[in-house]
């Protein structure tokens, strides 16, 4: 499993990943290039190596507070303003190991 501070460069298909929820920003509103909208906020997930932003979508931002222990499984890192940030996507799953 690797550690957050090995997570440094966008990749698809990461090994799953445990950390802990530092900060939550408030949920914002967005425009999907599907149509429609969508709830997304930023999280800070860190360990003991170091922290990347979260994105974390609808459903996914009720199911973690500040200090909650959770695991992504089938993430991808990308890059959005020379800024990485971990997300769950379409095909990984957000587990919370402690609320």
């Amino acid at each position: 499993m690797p550690n957050i501070g090995q997570l440094n460069k966008p990749q698809n298909r990461l090994e799953p990943v445990e950390g802990v929820i530092g900060s939550i920003s408030e949920p914002r509103t967005v425009n999907l290039k599907t149509g429609g909208q969508a709830q997304v906020a930023d999280a800070m997930l860190k360990d003991d190596t170091g922290e990347i932003k979260l994105t974390l979508w609808d459903a996914q931002i009720k199911m973690v507070k500040q200090g909650s222990k959770i695991r992504i499984e089938n993430g991808y890192i990308s890059t959005f303003r020379g800024e990485n940030s971990l997300n769950v996507g379409k095909y990984g799953k957000l587990e919370v190991i402690e609320f």
